[in-house]
C-alpha cells in the first residue's frame, strides 16, 4: 500500500454517511477525498451540510467540516481522482440499482450499504467473517458490467447480523429450521428516541420489508457461487418477525433453532467461543477478536450495555437453553450501526482492499 486509499463518501449527510464520515475520518488506510449528497447540500461545506442534522457523537474534523460536498450528478467529473466509494443514499431502489452500475462503470468500485443489488446474483453481500470468499463472483460481476475495475458490493441487512454470526459456527450441526424475533433500534431507521415520540414506551410491530430481508438474505450468506452467480443455499428454513423498540442503538434477536445432529448445549457454546477468524480478516484495522462473545449471565447481553462491545463490532450472544418446540434457543445483539451499517461496510471495504480487489490507481 503507498499512502491512504482516496475514498469518497456518496450519501455524506444522512445518517449511515455521517457515520461513515466519524469512521474515516482518523482511518488508517482510508481517507476521505470527496463527500457527494444531494443538490440540497451540494456547493455547501459538510459543517454546514449537516449543520441542523449531526448524527455523531463527535463532530467532524476541520479538515473534514471543511471539505465540499458535491451533488451526485458532478460524480463522474471525479471519478479518476478515488480509489472506491461508500454509498449509502436514501433514494428509490431502481434508482440506488441504476446508480451504483453506473459508478461501477466508471471504473470506481463500490461498497454499498444499500438494499438495491442485495439479490442481484452477481453481487457478493458479505460478513467478511463468515463469507469472505464471496468476493471471488466479482470477476463475474465484472464480465456482465465489462469493467476492469469497477463493481459493487454489498453489506447485508442490519437485522441478520445479530442471529447470522451466532448461527453460522453451528452450520456443521445441520441447523434445519429457524424462528427468530428482532427487538431493533430507532437508529436502524435513521432516527432517534428523542426525535421519535411515537416510540416512547411503544414497540411497534412492523417494519416494512424487513421480515422478507430477514429470511432471505441469510441463505445468500451461506450460499454457493456456481458459475456466474450465488445460489442461495436451501437449509436452514427461516422465519423471522422484526419489532421496532423503544431503543437507541443495538439489535436484539431471540432465535429458536432445530438441528438435524444430535447436540448439546456445550457443544454450542464450545462452538462459538472456538470460532476462529478467516486469516483473510485478522488483523484488518476494523476486525475484533473474539467475533462472538457467549455471557454466563442470565440476563445478558442488555442493549444498553453490551451493543458497544468491541467497538461495536463485537457479536454478544446469551441465555442459551433447550427449548420445548425447537432443539435450542439462545439470544443475541449486535450494534447495528458499528456493525449493521457503516462499520460493517468499512470493515469489508478492508477485507476488499487486502485481497486486491480494490486497488489504488495512480
Amino acid at each position: 500500500m503507498t499512502g491512504k486509499y482516496r475514498v469518497g463518501v456518496i450519501g455524506a449527510t444522512g445518517y449511515v454517511g455521517q457515520h461513515f464520515v466519524s469512521l474515516l475520518s482518523d482511518h488508517p488506510w482510508f481517507e476521505i477525498k470527496y463527500l457527494f449528497a444531494s443538490e440540497r447540500s451540494s456547493g455547501m461545506s459538510y459543517r454546514d451540510a449537516i449543520k441542523n442534522r449531526f448524527k455523531t457523537a463527535m463532530p467532524p474534523t476541520d479538515t473534514i467540516a471543511n471539505l465540499k460536498v458535491y451533488s451526485l450528478t458532478e460524480l463522474k467529473f471525479f471519478a479518476d481522482e478515488m480509489d472506491f466509494v461508500f454509498c449509502a443514499v436514501s433514494m428509490s431502489t431502481e434508482e440506488i440499482y441504476a446508480l451504483e452500475e453506473e459508478i461501477a462503470r466508471l471504473e470506481l468500485p463500490v461498497v454499498s450499504n444499500n438494499s438495491a443489488h442485495r439479490n442481484t446474483p452477481d453481487v457478493p453481500m458479505i460478513i467478511p467473517e463468515i463469507n469472505w470468499q464471496h468476493a471471488e463472483i466479482i470477476h463475474a460481476q465484472r464480465r456482465r458490467l465489462g469493467t476492469r475495475r469497477g463493481f459493487i458490493a454489498v453489506k447485508p441487512n442490519c437485522s441478520i447480523q445479530s442471529y447470522v454470526p451466532a448461527i453460522h459456527p453451528l452450520m456443521s450441526f445441520g441447523p434445519t429450521k429457524i424462528n427468530v424475533v428482532t427487538a431493533q433500534a430507532v437508529s436502524g431507521a435513521g432516527r432517534s428516541l428523542e426525535g421519535w415520540p411515537e416510540m416512547n414506551a411503544n414497540v411497534i410491530p412492523y417494519i416494512d420489508g424487513e421480515e422478507g430481508k430477514s429470511e432471505l438474505e441469510p441463505l445468500k450468506i451461506w450460499g454457493q457461487i456456481t458459475g456466474r452467480e450465488i445460489v442461495l443455499a436451501s437449509k436452514p428454513i427461516i422465519s423471522a418477525q422484526c419489532l421496532r423498540v423503544p431503543v437507541e442503538h443495538g439489535h436484539l434477536a431471540a432465535v429458536s433453532v432445530s438441528f438435524s445432529e444430535n447436540i448439546t448445549e456445550s457443544d454450542i457454546i464450545s462452538a462459538w467461543r472456538n470460532y476462529v477468524l478467516p486469516e483473510q480478516v485478522r488483523g484488518l484495522p476494523s476486525s475484533i477478536e473474539p467475533f462472538l462473545c457467549y455471557r454466563e449471565e442470565p440476563d445478558r447481553p442488555q442493549s444498553r450495555i453490551d451493543s458497544g462491545a468491541g467497538r461495536g463490532m463485537q457479536i454478544n450472544i446469551g441465555r442459551l437453553r433447550k427449548d420445548n418446540i425447537f432443539d435450542y434457543k439462545f439470544v443475541c445483539l449486535s450494534h447495528n450501526i458499528s456493525r449493521g451499517a457503516a462499520g460493517g461496510a468499512v470493515l469489508m471495504a478492508e477485507l476488499l482492499c487486502r485481497e486486491g480487489w480494490i486497488k489504488q490507481e495512480s
